[in-house]
């Protein structure tokens, strides 16, 4: 499970087993929830708050270039 990095609590990563599109999974002490990268849009959330979220995907938004190039160099696109 390639960890991406964790920022404020949350960690944002890749399950090894993937599938188009790219897409991030993060995962705090409240739950966890999955993101498109291109455009950044929530996909799903299982008990994250409303402020984590937003958070998450302002982080999703500025690391957006380095996430799918991490996705890329692991699973090859």
């Amino acid at each position: 499970m390639p960890e991406l990095f964790r920022m404020f609590g949350i960690r944002f990563f890749f399950f090894s087993n993937e599938h188009l599109p790219i897409h991030v999974h993060i995962k705090n002490s409240d739950g966890e929830a999955k993101f498109e990268v291109n455009p950044v849009k929530l996909i799903e959330n299982k008990g994250i708050k409303n402020k984590d979220i937003y958070l998450a995907e302002s982080i999703i938004e500025e690391n957006q270039e380095i996430i799918e190039t991490k996705w890329k160099e692991y699973f090859g696109a």
